[in-house]
């Protein structure tokens, strides 16, 4: 596996506190969205951080590795591309998938618009197994690739979390990006015990971690990326950081951000907890209470000079190596693939488009899940188009749901806004100020040319589109 650079501590770039984070002491590194870098015209803030020596990481939402598909070249040529752009050291993405249906279940492609978890199969595992090193051969610099956080658990599941992880990075020697937050939401949600991942994790193969905060709602803990990081987070990190000293560690906040201030303390709280665990590491390993948190005992293991802690169970098992080339898909995989998209497609048609829930699968919480993915979509959408929620007011967001429960997100979030709109005014919306700028915004943004200021040609164009679209 090939050795990464350290990376120290970092937090997430995003727009809204793009000016704080430049003025922020003591930050080495920093992740942005992938998908929000246009390689042409990258924001000078992260230009600025770059001459700085302020290492910058793009970080992918939209790939889909777990998914049955195959990776989409144009996304990976995309990712490259911004990898290159932003002189980056590595690339992460996600074990998940975000769209199914298509050609290999002969229905509708659908779009989750979210990341939703893989089965933990042998099924899932060849299929993820391939796309990575399709994903690793396409792309210029290392690939990192993060757990999720989950509402649902799959069921007939085969492999634990860390089995799953140890398993894919030893057959592609992938890096993993580990998202303690996340170990933390599967503990709530799906009753998973964050020690034992950590205990079958190939230690070896972290490529840096991923602090956030969340909040629980009726016995279900959502990973918000908008709240402070609670102390059951920082004692996972604590646990991870006993057993080795994480190359890098890095603070995500997506919503609500706080004044620099507190991001700082957060930092701070973060910096402190690795710092301690390390020291305590060192003087003594054992087991009990990690970081302030008790999780189930585990075997004393020593620690090396470099931080990294010994597997007792690895001289049995092959190290981990350079991604293999990609070969040819086999029948197997390509089986694999066919029962793998079949049973996505089934669980994001539930989902999103009301389906019966599959079999096996906890209705109450797929409702769960299936809230809190219109509630993303609405909340994206409006980002993308805040022209909307401005021209709509209070009725936006009980408009959007409603729309969002018989029709499934089928392209990407500014694609939505258009369907969204479109969808109003076919409607029959009673004619008002609100209803004419609404008007306005969707012909001005639906069409491949400008809007012509002629009444005429308006006049045209809109009565073309409504005929189009009845």
């Amino acid at each position: 596996m090939q050795q990464l650079r350290r990376l120290g501590t970092g937090i997430g770039w995003r727009p809204e506190i793009a000016e704080a984070v430049e003025r922020m002491p003591g930050i080495d590194w920093v992740e942005a969205v992938a998908e929000n870098v246009c390689p042409g015209h990258v924001p000078e803030s992260l230009l600025r951080l770059r001459e700085r020596g302020v290492t910058v990481v793009p970080h992918g939402v939209s790939l889909g590795l777990g998914g049955a598909d195959r990776p989409d070249e144009s996304r990976l040529t995309a990712l490259a591309e911004r990898a290159e752009a932003l002189g980056s050291p590595l690339v992460t993405e996600h074990i998940a998938f975000v769209r199914a249906g298509g050609p290999l279940t002969a229905s509708p492609l659908l779009e989750a618009g979210h990341l939703l978890p893989v089965p933990r199969t042998r099924d899932a595992l060849d299929v993820l197994c391939a796309n990575v090193r399709a994903a690793q051969a396409a792309l210029p610099v290392p690939l990192a690739v993060e757990n999720i956080a989950a509402l649902i658990s799959w069921p007939g599941e085969e492999m634990t979390e860390g089995q799953f992880l140890y398993d894919l990075a030893d057959r592609t020697g992938v890096h993993l990006l580990i998202d303690v937050a996340n170990l933390h939401t599967n503990h709530v949600n799906r009753g998973e015990d964050p020690s034992k991942a950590l205990d079958e994790l190939p230690v070896e193969a972290i490529a840096y971690v991923h602090v956030a905060g969340g909040f629980e709602r009726d016995g279900v803990w959502h990973d918000s990326h908008a709240h402070p990081v609670p102390e059951a987070v920082l004692g996972i990190l604590a646990d991870l950081a006993s057993r080795v000293a994480p190359p890098g560690v890095l603070l995500e906040r997506d919503e609500n951000f706080p004044g620099p201030a507190e991001l700082e303390r957060e930092l701070a709280a973060i910096r402190r907890t690795v710092t301690r665990a390390r020291a305590r590491a060192r003087a003594t390993v054992g087991a009990g209470t990690r970081g302030g948190v008790t999780y189930a005992p585990t075997p004393p293991k020593a620690i090396t000079g470099d931080g990294v802690v010994p597997d007792p169970g690895a001289a049995g098992r092959p190290e981990h190596t350079a991604a293999a080339p990609v070969e040819p898909a086999t029948g197997a995989e390509d089986a694999a693939r066919q029962r793998l998209a079949l049973a996505q497609a089934a669980l994001l048609s539930a989902l999103v488009a009301g389906t019966p829930a599959p079999e096996g699968f906890d209705r109450v919480r797929l409702g769960v899940q299936a809230r809190a993915l219109a509630a993303k979509r609405a909340d994206v959408v409006a980002k993308v188009a805040p022209e909307l929620p401005e021209i709509l007011a209070e009725v936006y967001r009980p408009a959007f749901l409603a729309y969002a429960q018989g029709h499934p997100m089928s392209g990407g979030y500014r694609r939505d806004a258009l369907d969204f709109a479109e969808h109003l005014l076919l409607a029959g919306l009673p004619e008002s100020a609100e209803t004419r700028l609404l008007r306005e915004w969707w012909l001005e943004r639906s069409g491949p040319a400008p809007l012509s200021r002629r009444p005429g040609a308006r006049l045209v164009r809109a009565t073309r589109r409504v005929l189009l679209g009845r």
